[in-house]
């Protein structure tokens, strides 16, 4: 389930990570994972408040990612 609080999307991910561009698909910040790899490749994702410009790069639980003036609050599904 995905609860935005205060701004913040939470999205919980069931496994010990998630790539930061599935990260972008799934939480619908991307509508495809081609807007996805470009959204990276040009640097519009902040992971930490620092630019990724990775696609692959593991995401995992605790990481805060920015993208298209979004903030998702990546966490532990239960």
């Amino acid at each position: 389930m995905k609860v935005k609080v205060n701004g913040v999307r939470s999205i919980p991910i069931s496994g010990e990570f998630i790539r930061l561009d599935s990260l972008l698909k799934y939480a619908s910040v991307a509508s495809t994972g081609g807007e996805a790899k470009m959204l990276v490749k040009v640097g519009e994702a902040l992971i930490g408040g620092e630019p990724c410009m990775q696609r692959g790069r593991k995401v995992r639980p605790g990481d805060v990612v920015r993208c298209c003036g979004q903030t998702l609050l990546v966490r532990r599904a239960q």
